[in-house]
């Protein structure tokens, strides 16, 4: 294989008739693929006829050049080529370079498509005690399931709302009271209002089981993940829930547990009234903002003043961080977006980080705002969140 520049050199050596027997063989064998004639040529090509060829291909191919005059140095067919060749060359080089600039925007619209990781939203499902399974986020308003005494519908802002019917025997209910559960999965959040009037609020990847109808002496529910609960007042029955091993028993207040199995420990931030947290033999009793923290380790109950903004941020549509450690902040993140989050550089745990920001924004938002600190960079493949130095 020849270069163009040794074909121009050795066509202008046969155009002065010095070309060997082998040279017209060479040049003849390659000009099917020199763009300077769409055709083969036969030997008895005159000057004036290549001199045309060559000209015509670069005046249709970019216009840029005078046509050159008669009067010029025996050479002259080498000038224009040199001129072609440099034409060509530039040609090639614009549209390859349009071409990557195309490829390089397609390449960055499809990172930025992968990246488009959205928050969570109203999302769960709703298992009643036969087993079926309702997907509230799909489910029409209106009545949903009806039980013993018990009509369980969807409200217009979302919520599932159970009906309780009084004129149910209330002794035979309580030998037959079936249980219904609503979970919330990764990126999910609900509310519900049990049939005693008690509304709770479940965060995401969390379950609540309960009764269709309390009947007994008590309101039990049962709780993993996070919720916040507005108890409807009744000293006859007090609520209790169970958590994770601890049990929290109010008679009507507003408070956060905290149960996630991923935690280390089990938390109840009260906001209002009073409750008695118990976890083996240790009790106490919390106060308005007062949370109480249950090891799993049984180093009985640990209580201490609550930090009610950051704690009751999720239900308030926020995500607010004082000084927390990035590990705590990922849960999170990783929770309401559904994700998965790598850490390549343990030395990233260590960073605490502070700062309030809406839950519905895009997941890079959150995480440009901080790697503004310039303590952690990130990446993001797929589902996963990737954390680095």
């Amino acid at each position: 294989m020849i270069t163009k520049v040794e074909f121009l050199a050795l066509y202008e050596k046969y155009m002065s008739g010095q070309c060997t027997a082998d040279e017209k063989k060479l040049l003849d064998t390659y000009h099917d693929e020199m763009i300077l004639a769409e055709d083969g040529w036969d030997d008895d090509l005159v000057k004036e006829e290549v001199r045309d060829r060559i000209w015509q291909r670069l005046s249709n191919s970019r216009k840029v050049v005078q046509m050159p005059s008669r009067k010029v140095t025996k050479y002259w067919w080498l000038q224009v080529a040199a001129v072609f060749v440099a034409v060509l060359f530039a040609g090639v080089f614009f549209m390859q370079r349009k071409k990557n600039q195309q490829n390089d925007t397609v390449k960055l619209t499809a990172n930025k498509a992968q990246k488009q990781i959205f928050p969570g939203g109203n999302k769960a499902y709703l298992t009643l005690a036969n087993g079926s399974r309702i997907v509230l986020d799909d489910a029409k308003n209106g009545n949903l399931a009806t039980g013993q005494g018990v009509t369980v519908s969807k409200a217009g802002n979302g919520t599932v709302v159970y009906h309780f019917t009084n004129s149910v025997n209330n002794t035979a209910t309580a030998t037959t009271s079936e249980f219904n559960t609503i979970t919330t999965p990764r990126g999910g959040q609900y509310q519900v209002v049990l049939e005693d009037g008690t509304r709770v609020w479940l965060n995401a990847a969390s379950s609540i089981k309960f009764p269709q109808a309390f009947t007994g002496v008590s309101r039990e529910v049962e709780l993993t993940g996070e919720a916040y609960f507005e108890v409807a007042k009744n000293k006859a029955k007090p609520f209790i829930v169970l958590a994770n091993g601890t049990k929290v028993q109010v008679f009507g207040t507003h408070f956060n547990i905290n149960a996630y199995s991923d935690n280390n420990n089990v938390t109840t931030t009260l906001l209002e009234g009073s409750v008695r947290m118990d976890n083996g033999s240790s009790a106490v009793m919390l106060l308005p903002g007062q949370q109480g923290a249950t090891l799993k380790t049984g180093a009985g109950i640990k209580v201490g003043p609550a930090d009610i903004q950051q704690t009751m941020a999720w239900k308030n549509g926020l995500f607010i961080f004082h000084d927390l450690n990035i590990t705590e902040v990922m849960k999170q993140v990783a929770r309401w977006y559904d994700v998965d989050v790598e850490y390549r550089d343990d030395d990233v745990k260590n960073n605490e980080f502070g700062g309030t920001i809406s839950k519905y924004k895009n997941i890079t938002e959150l995480l440009d705002v901080m790697s503004l600190t310039r303590s952690i960079h990130y990446k993001i493949e797929g589902r996963r969140v990737i954390i680095m130095k």
